[in-house]
């Protein structure tokens, strides 16, 4: 998977053909799969990019707080969601990389200060996209009498995750949807009604979108499957976990995690969506129930197996989910 603009776009654009709702662009200028001394894609400019080659999918960017002028990432957002024409989302990320921050100049503090910093950012973006001009004060920026315009052509959502405390206070208080690293089915549950619980204490109107990151490895039997994720999982240290050290350390997890959880990004093999594609369809359907609505689902390689999922898993899935809700509807339920 050539980590190249044209691969790039030849995945979302299959992805639109294939139905999928959205794409994640991660912000890393350091690679943190393959190893430093790899090519990484710049996120930004990438989905600027991707946004003018594209008709309906979702771009939804990552932005770190720490790398950027807040007063200036909102100029580019409402930038590219013009181009876009209303398309563009952001996923806000406080960061953990932290030789990433010192070899390109970005701030790096203790957590809490992190999220900190994360909420002034958030708060300026938001008044500099809703206001005529926007003045703002605060620990971190100070920003007098800025205007912007254009301004986004619809109201940006804002995805964030974060299992520390002062993380998750931060997000139920200023952004609209929340995304979990992979976890069992039952963890995710409890993860969605604790957010639910804190968003409700925050006065704030009900997240839209619950998400989580899954490993996908479909394939005609349950033993294809397994041999592959043993492949995938025989690691050994390397420059390609450059970031994992900073990963368990600079965060503060809910769940200590393991090099193998990190052979994939994002704990994606927890929710073990491996399998054949009726395993598969079942596994996203109990999430489903749990009150989970986004799968940011990863695949190797990208661009075969999201094919294959298309084909084969999805439409099991509006199946299952077809059938399961008239099984279930009472008699004489009018819904």
């Amino acid at each position: 998977m050539p980590p190249t603009f044209e691969y790039a776009k030849q995945v979302i654009q299959s992805a639109e053909q294939w139905g999928y709702d959205t794409t994640l662009i991660a912000e890393l200028y350091l690679n943190d799969i393959k190893g430093p001394e790899h090519d990484s894609l710049e996120a930004w400019s990438t989905a600027a990019a991707l946004a003018a080659v594209t008709e309906k999918i979702e771009i939804l960017t990552a932005i770190r707080p720490g790398f950027h002028n807040p007063a200036v990432i909102a100029k580019m957002a409402a930038n590219i969601d013009q181009i876009s024409k209303g398309r563009f989302t952001l996923n806000i990320v406080s960061a953990w990389w932290e030789e990433e921050a010192r070899q390109y100049g970005g701030v790096f503090t203790e957590h809490d200060d992190r999220y900190e910093r994360t909420k002034e950012f958030v708060d300026i973006l938001k008044g500099l996209w809703t206001e005529d001009t926007f003045t703002y004060k605060g620990k971190y920026y100070d920003i007098k009498n800025a205007r912007l315009a254009p301004k986004p052509a619809q109201a940006l959502t804002l995805y964030a995750g974060g299992e520390s405390e002062r993380g998750k206070q931060v997000i139920s208080s200023i952004c609209d949807s929340y995304v979990m690293h992979g976890g069992t089915v039952e963890e995710i549950k409890e993860k969605i009604q604790d957010m639910k619980n804190r968003r409700k204490a925050a006065g704030k109107e009900p997240f839209s979108t619950f998400g989580m990151a899954a490993f996908v490895i479909c394939r005609d039997t349950e033993e294809e499957a397994l041999a592959e994720l043993q492949v995938i999982t025989d690691v050994k240290e390397s420059s390609g976990y450059a970031g994992y050290d900073d990963f368990i350390s600079k965060s503060q997890l809910e769940r200590q995690i393991q090099l193998y959880d990190y052979s994939v990004s994002n704990r994606g093999l927890r929710p073990h969506l491996i399998g054949t594609p009726e395993q598969i369809a079942d596994k996203i359907l109990a999430y489903e129930k749990e009150g989970l609505t986004l799968l940011l689902l990863q695949f190797s390689p990208q661009l075969e197996e999201m094919e294959r999922f298309a084909k084969q898993v999805i439409p099991l899935v509006e199946e299952k989910r077809k059938h399961s809700r008239v099984y279930l509807a009472p008699a004489n339920s009018n819904h």
